[in-house]
Parts: structure tokens; sequence; C-alpha cells
């Protein structure tokens, strides 16, 4: 499995971040740009083009989602640590 960062993340131009927390989690806080679709609904959903990076509050949500569509052919990376690293890291979310 693709795994990286938040540090690493915050260094990538315009990176689709696939956020699989539930909505009223998404909307205590979620890193800016990210997209809402809750982990059980992520079947079937249309995904951005190109790489996606998945993140959850922690990790391991991301990562089940990330195996997941991995094996569905998408370019997925976890995203580390989740909203709480970022959170940790300094960087800002957004509550939009």
């Amino acid at each position: 499995m693709n795994e990286i960062t938040v540090s690493e993340l915050a260094a990538v131009s315009a990176p689709a971040i696939i956020d699989v927390r539930e909505p009223d989690e998404f909307a205590s806080g979620h890193v800016p740009g990210a997209v809402n679709i809750p982990l059980g609904q992520l079947q079937g959903q249309e995904l951005p083009e190109g790489p996606v990076y998945v993140i959850c509050e922690l990790g391991g949500r991301s990562a089940r989602a990330t195996q997941y569509l991995a094996g569905q052919g998408v370019d997925a990376t976890n995203i580390a640590g989740g909203t709480t690293a970022w959170r940790e890291a300094g960087f800002g979310v957004s509550t939009a």
C-alpha cells in the first residue's frame, strides 16, 4: 500500500484528497480541498482522474479505503496519521 506523511502531502501540488470519515466528522474539520466520501459509500463512486490521496482521522479507515481502491486499479495513497497528524503538524483545517 502506498502511504505518505502529512508533510509530504502538503508538498503535493493540487492533490485530489478523499476524506472517508462520516459527514459530521468531516464538517468538524478537514484538509482544505478534500472531498467527503464516507468509507461505507466509497464503492461505485466516481473519483477524480489521476492519483488520489485518502485520509480519515487517524489512518485506519483510510488504509482500508486505499487497499480497496488499489484493488480496483486506482492510484491511491494513504495519508499516515490522518487529520489528527495534519492538525498536529500545524496545518490548518477547513469547516466549509
